[in-house]
């Protein structure tokens, strides 16, 4: 197991040498924002990236920011430039030292939240959902209040240049269903696995946050079943999971630890986001913090899956709350990650050492 944090390079105001001063962190987990999806990674661009990182003493071995361009997820007949752009995208990071990347395969929307900083009763403030907010809301009021809310950070799946065209985009997705979403992502994965198996690098989807289709838009990346149905697109090892606890636990009846023991099992789970969040209601929850009694997860039991079936995962702290009166980008500050991935690692000191 390797322990990492996620980094935005130089729009994060979190520095790196924060970051090597946490016990146990090998690497981060990296965000880039100097590429629209679509575009290639510049190998020279993101190699000065990785040096930056290796001169502060941690690892880049992961990325999460090589973004699938709407068009492959709509199967439009420019999507055969975005994969080629793909494919060397990936040869540019695994020259670089990258293993797995980490992406989605969600359409409009990433992650979807009605409240950035829900004030809790100890008076920290943390990401917040509940369904009822969206009734009578419009996507593009939605995409206006989550960005007016941001602080003036960036947010992962919320890029401008993604979000410029959300009217002829949903649009479009109006004649789009499961299955039609489901075998435009097997033209996807047919056509960038066999080079990742070249290079040696993994993908790891990641799963739908929340867990169940928004504003009439399908989703196919959440449920045990459709994960099944994933992994079975491309038979690989390099066609693989990013297991995120917080965002499968959305559905109150997901057994996390169960759904880590059957892909692990198959040797299918590539990295793990690891985090709690708190139901309240039906489909409203808060993200707490990673502290098993202040949700509604057992992250030991999250912990020992991982450890029996995934031994040799990256796993970083997911979300944490604004704690300590710190500001940043909502999800991801200093403070209550950090605490977050030092717990994580007590779990699993514990569990080492029972298991000998």
């Amino acid at each position: 197991m390797k322990m990492t944090f996620r980094w935005y390079g130089d729009s994060d105001p979190i520095p790196l040498k924060y970051i090597k001063q946490i016990p146990n962190c090998s690497g981060i987990m990296a965000m880039m924002d100097d590429f629209e999806a679509g575009q290639v990674w510049d190998k020279e661009i993101f190699g000065k990236f990785v040096k930056r990182v290796n001169d502060a003493g941690l690892e880049v071995e992961v990325i999460e920011s090589i973004n699938v361009h709407e068009d492959i997820k709509m199967g439009l007949p420019t999507r055969d430039k975005y994969i080629e752009n793909y494919k060397e995208s990936i040869k540019n990071v695994a020259e670089c030292g990258v293993k797995v990347v980490v992406y989605n395969f969600m359409p409009v929307f990433d992650w979807l939240k009605t409240d950035l900083a829900k004030v809790l009763a100890d008076g920290s403030n943390t990401l917040y959902y509940n369904d009822k907010d969206l009734k009578g809301l419009t996507p593009q009021a939605l995409v206006e209040s989550t960005i007016k809310n941001s602080g003036g950070f960036s947010l992962p799946g919320w890029e401008p240049e993604r979000l410029k065209e959300l009217e002829r985009v949903l649009e479009i997705y109006k004649d789009i269903d499961e299955e039609k979403l489901l075998a435009n992502y097997k033209y996807f994965l047919e056509g960038i696995i066999p080079t990742c198996e070249k290079y040696g690098v993994r993908m790891a989807v990641h799963p739908d946050d929340p867990a169940w289709p928004v504003f009439g838009i399908p989703r196919i990346s959440h449920s045990l079943e459709q994960f099944d149905r994933i992994l079975s697109l491309v038979d690989s090892p390099a066609n693989s999971l990013c297991l995120c606890t917080g965002s499968l636990g959305t559905d109150s009846n997901y057994k996390v630890a169960d759904a880590i023991r059957h892909f692990g099992e198959r040797g299918r789970i590539a990295c793990a986001h690891v985090r709690n969040i708190k139901h309240i209601g039906n489909k409203e929850f808060y993200e707490s913090a990673h502290y098993s009694d202040c949700g509604s997860l057992d992250m030991f039991e999250i912990m020992k899956a991982l450890y029996d079936t995934s031994p040799d995962v990256y796993i970083r702290p997911d979300h944490g709350r604004m704690i300590w009166d710190e500001k940043g980008r909502a999800g991801y500050g200093l403070y209550d990650r950090a605490l977050g991935l030092t717990y994580l690692n007590g779990l699993w000191e514990a569990i080492d050492k029972m298991s000998k």
